[in-house]
């Protein structure tokens, strides 16, 4: 008799345990919150909850599998709202590491605080905060440089042997959209980084410049272009194109839009250049152009990307650019379905020309896309 209850009361211990645990991490909680908090309470290590939140949520996105909706942290999405308003808060310069003396300032912005400070390109950054940065990786010497806006930050730099100092304010520093410049036979060449914010505004600035100096045909580079808003890719299609339609989305609640032209247009003849990192808007405004026989497509294949993102801001800062619908050309083609926009002459690039064109340092005479184009249009 006292066996069997000793079994009884183990069987009963048994099941107030698991009622317990049942009533703690109830199924109503969600299964990655009962999973938090099961590490929290249990796990024999130490895990915090920011990175076990930020993994879970990047592998929730992931797991949806489109390739084009992705997960920000915190961090991330602060530095994404900076790249998508084309600025950021610092000095205005551009570093590059020379051997082990230090940092050589390869770029000023015209202006930006150090250019007022007096810094120049070629100047040797050496100190940063009275801290050596001769052995600093890069991201280190960023972090110094950065902080926030309206604060200072002392600088020494070495200039021809002479030893500089100097205290540059930290403040919003807006980086080129669109660059131009004047090729040969008076063919026009506008360089589009992105076609976020100020897109439309600077490459409709450059093209009328272009205009006054007399070109009298325009290259336009979307080579590397991530794409970025369609509001500017619209804004700016509408600049060049007659009146027709420029851009349909379908949205993920079946609600379509359709963006449409003037009758105002460039006359010139027009080139675009692409390549495989042409994404997204910068492979629409190549399509567009071509389907309305406005510019010849020079360059390679496009990769294809026809959904749409939205981005999405959550309660702890971080974020989530979701996609929640599909673009099409003025045709009604989807680049996502055809795998791209193929150009109607298709120029490979060997490796070393690619990553010269990369990097930003392929000459224009040695560039097989932009003499191909001069060739084309005059």
């Amino acid at each position: 008799m006292k066996k069997h209850m000793l079994t009884f009361a183990s069987y009963l211990l048994v099941a107030t345990l698991s009622a317990f645990l049942a009533l703690q991490f109830a199924p109503e909680q969600g299964k990655l919150s009962q999973l938090e908090g099961l590490i929290e309470e249990r796990f024999i290590g130490e895990a915090e909850t920011k990175k076990l939140e930020d993994a879970a949520a990047a592998a929730m996105v992931s797991a949806t599998g489109d390739r084009w909706s992705y997960y920000m942290s915190a961090e991330e999405y602060e530095s994404y709202r900076d790249q998508v308003d084309n600025s950021y808060v610092g000095i205005g310069v551009t570093i590059q590491l020379e051997r082990e003396e230090g940092y050589r300032i390869i770029e000023v912005a015209a202006t930006g605080p150090a250019a007022e400070a007096g810094i120049q390109v070629g100047d040797l950054l050496v100190e940063v905060e009275d801290q050596s940065i001769r052995d600093m990786e890069i991201t280190a010497v960023r972090g110094l440089v950065k902080g926030k806006e309206g604060t200072y930050v002392k600088l020494r730099l070495l200039r021809k042997g002479e030893m500089i100092s100097a205290s540059v304010e930290r403040r919003k520093v807006e980086t080129p959209v669109a660059t131009f410049e004047m090729l040969e036979n008076n063919v026009g060449l506008v360089s589009i980084e992105n076609f976020d914010s100020r897109c439309a505004g600077e490459s409709i600035a450059a093209i009328e410049t272009l205009l006054s100096q007399g070109a009298e045909a325009i290259i336009f580079d979307v080579r590397n272009n991530p794409g970025g808003y369609a509001d500017e890719l619209v804004e700016l299609l509408d600049y060049l194109l007659p009146e027709g339609d420029l851009f349909r989305t379908v949205r993920y609640d079946g609600k379509e839009h359709v963006d449409t032209s003037d009758a105002e247009c460039v006359k010139l003849p027009m080139a675009v250049l692409i390549n495989s990192r042409s994404y997204s808007a910068a492979e629409f405004f190549a399509a567009a152009m071509a389907e309305y026989d406005a510019a010849i497509v020079i360059g390679q294949q496009t990769v294809g990307k026809g959904y749409f993102q939205t981005t999405y801001p959550l309660k702890d800062g971080s974020a989530v650019a979701l996609s929640i619908g599909k673009y099409f050309t003025p045709n009604g083609v989807s680049l996502a379905e055809e795998g791209g926009l193929t150009p109607e002459i298709l120029i490979e690039l060997d490796e070393e020309t690619d990553s010269a064109l990369y990097y930003g340092t392929l000459s224009r005479e040695d560039d097989p896309h932009i003499q191909a184009a001069i060739k084309k249009l005059t």
